[in-house]
């Protein structure tokens, strides 16, 4: 029997698109589902998780959860497992939770599994598939039996899906925060602006500039592409480096892992540190003068020619067919 407990991230009013989808992997994958929401706001989102296939929804709102840094959410996750008795535990794979995850599993003596691109039942356990290598080998790797265990999930691994189902049981957890966990305190917020387009780990689309672009102006069309399709905007490292586009849109080994159902890139290369970041996405297109860059060999669909020359016509196409 596999009962998971999935670390629920949220807006304050919903659970976030790549919570829905861990929401209906564990639903897939196990006996029972139910979600953790932290946080402001976490019980009136927990009200939403149901419809994903979560029975019970626990909520720790504290304020010492946002006023402090990760140890508040790991003692929280602790007390939910407990009340729950979930043997695993579903997370996004991405920094921030990955920490809060990694210190509740060295107190429980647990396994951790990051960056998996699928997770399949096999007999009472899970078994998750990741990418290595910078994407040059599959592996597949589960938690020895008899152990907590935790499996980080990659945004888009799954697409969500509804099952229409009774609102979850909230339940709030009483959580005693001593002085040792609230010894970090969060002085400063800055949030990122995004220009109003999709956050890039959550969008379902995404079209990147690389070296090809010549320099920083490039980016504008690069933008104005990505606007009429509503999709998120990356860069490779070497845009990055080049202070042509800010380093949080980056995409690579040594930047953000995503997996969108759609990826586009343009001027990019394809060097295997980008590839690591972006080549389980389910769809991949490549515009570059190159015709052996290393990106076409991955690529869905290629482009040879001039970005400049490709990128205005799709743009006008798109526009034409969105209205």
């Amino acid at each position: 029997m596999t009962d998971i407990l999935v670390l629920t991230d949220h807006d304050g009013a919903a659970p976030k698109k790549v919570a829905t989808q861990l929401l209906t992997a564990a639903r897939d994958v196990g006996d029972s589902v139910a979600a953790l929401l932290l946080g402001a706001g976490a019980e009136d989102a927990a009200e939403k998780v149901g419809a994903y296939g979560a029975a019970t929804a626990y909520v720790c709102d504290a304020p010492e959860i946002d006023d402090h840094d990760t140890e508040p959410k790991t003692a929280a996750l602790l007390a939910a497992l407990e009340a729950s008795g979930a043997s695993t535990v579903l997370y996004p794979a991405e920094p921030f939770a990955s920490d809060v995850v990694a210190r509740a599993a060295v107190r429980l003596g647990g396994g951790v599994v990051g960056d998996a691109s699928d997770l399949a039942r096999e007999g009472e356990g899970l078994v998750a598939t990741k990418q290595i290598f910078g994407g040059d080998m599959t592996s597949r790797c589960a938690v020895r039996p008899g152990l907590p265990a935790f499996y980080g999930l990659k945004p888009n691994a799954v697409a969500a899906s509804e099952v229409g189902g009774s609102p979850a049981e909230v339940v709030p957890l009483a959580v005693t925060f001593d002085e040792r966990v609230t010894r970090a305190r969060v002085v400063e917020v800055v949030e990122e602006s995004t220009g109003g387009r999709p956050e890039m780990t959550e969008a379902s689309m995404i079209v990147t500039g690389g070296r090809g672009l010549g320099d920083a102006e490039g980016f504008a069309l690069i933008e104005e592409l990505a606007d009429v399709l509503g999709a998120a905007v990356g860069a490779s490292r070497a845009a990055t480096d080049a202070g042509w586009y800010p380093h949080q849109h980056q995409i690579g080994q040594t930047g953000k892992t995503v997996a969108p159902q759609l990826y586009l890139g343009a001027g990019v290369s394809g060097a295997i540190q980008h590839r690591a970041g972006m080549q389980t996405s389910q769809r991949i297109i490549a515009i570059n003068k190159d015709p052996e860059a290393p990106i076409f060999s991955i690529a869905d669909l290629g482009v040879v020619g001039d970005l400049y020359k490709v990128i205005p016509p799709l743009i006008e196409e798109v526009r034409k067919r969105a209205g």
